[in-house]
């Protein structure tokens, strides 16, 4: 008991440094309120992301703020996430990885069995739904924050997008009250960190930092074939404009308005999840992108 305290206390230390990056701002469009709200069935639902009907409308919601394991392993993308996830929470190997992304799932379609309510801007998400997703908040029929309940419980990270509440709370101030859940829940050691390493942790967080680095730097370092149809330099998958986008060859004004609906992206990889874009296609068009440009 006496060393897991010590390390526990090391480990919050690193981390203080380590941790709690990535979350970026949203847009500021109105949030518009569903009340009522039901959870249905499909196959791309997870803990963090699902299929709701609410005011006859359907709609496949990912939720601000916070990000849980996958729960399966489709494309080289989502075994990139799984392998960061991984990293992340100190677990020993992937399969533990995914096993609390289906216990997250359960969490979520247990919370969500009586109506509640969605907010929502419709800023566009990734995902595995077909017909797309969007960002927003889940209120559940306790008047509990979905968000907060994933991470209090250990099942999520504090993660990914995020913007002023409802009830106009600040986008900064949720992240900070998101940490002390998450770090409450790795000193109680529920949901995933009931398996985290924390004697390893930092070393693993380091690791995925360093092949992160690694990839941004051959990505400038390398540069793409010129041809009168393609752009001058590298562009910003986040930032490019529609124009810039129609300058690839094979990516017309279709294309390039998915790619820009798609936003935001964290790594070229994440293109696969537009509609027209496959793997050879990636390919081809791969060379003119990078996230993040300086």
């Amino acid at each position: 008991m006496k060393r897991f305290i010590q390390s526990t206390i090391r480990f919050l230390f690193l981390t203080a440094v380590l941790m709690f990056g990535g979350i970026l701002p949203s847009f500021s469009a109105d949030l518009q309120m569903f009340s009522n709200g039901r959870l249905i069935n499909d196959p791309a639902n997870d803990g963090d992301s699902f299929l709701v009907e609410a005011n006859r409308k359907s709609f496949h919601v990912r939720l601000y703020f916070v990000d849980c394991p996958e729960t399966f392993i489709a494309f080289k993308s989502d075994a990139q996430r799984v392998r960061e996830q991984t990293r992340y929470f100190g677990l020993s190997d992937a399969t533990r990885t995914i096993h609390f992304g289906n216990e997250a799932k359960t969490f979520t379609e247990h919370v969500l069995v009586k109506p509640f309510t969605v907010h929502t801007a419709f800023a566009s998400a990734l995902g595995r739904s077909s017909k797309g997703r969007v960002y927003g908040f889940i209120t559940t029929a306790d008047g509990n924050d979905l968000s907060s309940l994933l991470v209090k419980n250990g099942l999520a990270r504090t993660h990914g997008i995020g913007r002023k509440t409802p009830d106009g709370v600040s986008g900064d101030e949720i992240v900070e009250r998101l940490r002390v859940f998450e770090i409450s829940a790795m000193l109680k050691r529920v949901g995933i960190w009931s398996e985290s390493d924390p004697d390893r942790i930092a070393e693993l967080r380091a690791k995925q930092r360093s092949e992160d680095q690694e990839l941004k730097e051959l990505q400038s370092q390398v540069k793409p074939p010129q041809s009168s149809q393609s752009p001058q330099s590298v562009l910003d998958l986040n930032t490019a404009s529609k124009k810039e986008l129609q300058s690839i060859k094979g990516t017309g004004s279709v294309l390039a308005e998915r790619i820009i609906a798609g936003r935001p992206y964290r790594t070229v990889d994440d293109l696969l999840k537009v509609k027209g874009i496959g793997p050879k296609k990636l390919e081809n068009i791969r060379p003119y992108f990078v996230v993040g440009k300086k």
